[in-house]
């Protein structure tokens, strides 16, 4: 694994597809190297999906087509409604997938990867909606893919020269991060990767497809740790870029103690499940293997 400086940035202060409904819109291909489908877990953001969105609309430094899809779980704020009304505002452009059952992080992503996939997309990037993780370093994540083919993920890091927490954390909080980081999940992972509990990266698609997102088992906030383990036992190439990680603007954060503890106890699981992965475990996925996405309203029971 390598590390990329990245141009000077200004910081920013149990049962698969059970009980979704999703309201898409087909990705408009254009004659360009990448198609890129940026991926929102959504549970009460009703005060910053909005923003959020425009904001990642009007993104400027993105040479591809972009395609927001939200991923909703049922927020009793009124999320999923504004999401809908985003989407019809921007045909084409947003599209979301709401889920009534399986709640949790780890799933909703895997449901957001498997739906990107299947609309196309050459680049997946996942992110929070609560503006922790900036737009505006993605198009450095991009250029890093454009430019070095064998890259397969850009990770936006915390815990590498150049990258930075708020400065509102507590010491306790910072060292809570920094201690599942440096020492815990690496010591028991042997993790290359400085920012196992990275939420901010840019996939290209080869890696999702290889990776085999039904050998993802975690659902919390430790899926980040599953698929960071997961994806340097296969052998993909990861490159960590330094950001600068902003408290949540809006809203009380999700990260409380029982999902800190149960993500510690989990760790010790993901290590004995794929532990013996190489990559010659990677899963191999064939243009003729990849669903055609459709319009409209679709319900999967």
């Amino acid at each position: 694994m390598w590390k990329h400086t990245p141009r000077p940035l200004a910081h920013s202060p149990s049962r698969p597809n059970a009980g979704i409904i999703e309201r898409l819109s087909p990705v408009r291909r254009l004659p360009i190297f990448m198609n890129l489908v940026i991926v929102l877990p959504t549970y009460n953001e009703a005060d910053n999906i909005e923003a959020i969105t425009a904001e990642l609309l009007a993104l400027p430094g993105i040479k591809c087509e972009r395609h927001i899809l939200i991923v909703d779980d049922d927020s009793p704020d009124g999320t999923g409604d504004i999401a809908d009304r985003l989407a019809e505002r921007n045909p084409g452009r947003v599209s979301v997938l709401h889920r009534y059952e399986d709640p949790g992080l780890g799933r909703a992503y895997i449901a957001g990867f498997k739906r990107a996939l299947a609309m196309g997309a050459d680049v997946i990037v996942q992110m929070d909606a609560d503006f922790s993780h900036s737009p505006h370093y993605i198009p450095t994540f991009l250029d890093i893919l454009e430019n070095d083919p064998t890259v397969d993920v850009v990770v936006g890091s915390r815990y590498v020269p150049g990258g930075e927490l708020d400065a509102h954390w507590s010491w306790w909080r910072r060292f809570l991060s920094w201690w599942a980081n440096a020492v815990y999940t690496r010591l028991i992972l042997d993790l290359n990767v400085k920012d196992g509990t990275a939420g901010f990266k840019a996939w290209r698609r080869r890696a999702l497809e290889g990776i085999g997102l039904d050998r993802i088992n975690s659902n919390g906030y430790v899926f980040q740790v599953e698929m960071a383990y997961v994806a340097e036992r296969l052998g993909f190439k990861v490159v960590e870029v330094p950001i600068y990680f902003e408290d949540r603007r809006i809203g009380k954060s999700k990260m409380s103690v029982p999902v800190k503890i149960e993500a510690a106890f989990r760790t010790w699981q993901i290590q004995l499940r794929h532990k013996h992965l190489t990559p010659a475990d990677r899963i191999d996925r064939t243009a003729s293997q990849r669903e055609e996405l459709g319009s409209g309203t679709v319900v999967v029971r």
